[in-house]
């Protein structure tokens, strides 16, 4: 790691994103090792963003947001 990875995350905690979302964005850029890591911590935030990844504009069906009338 490095002093722009630390100033970094400080501009990122700033922003106040939910937890998850930053989960989701490591996984997402995360290299294989890292990939590994955090689905092993995180298997089920793992498999909603392959979920979603794969779902047209990653709505899934159990999104309220899906339901249309």
């Amino acid at each position: 790691m490095s002093l722009y990875d630390y100033n970094a995350s400080g501009y990122l905690a700033m922003q106040d994103p939910p937890f998850y979302a930053l989960i989701m964005a490591a996984m997402r850029r995360a290299d294989t090792a890292n990939a590994a890591l955090l689905r092993t911590c995180w298997p089920d935030v793992w498999d909603e963003v392959q979920a979603r990844y794969n779902a047209p504009g990653g709505v899934l069906p159990t999104d309220p947001e899906a339901v249309t009338a």
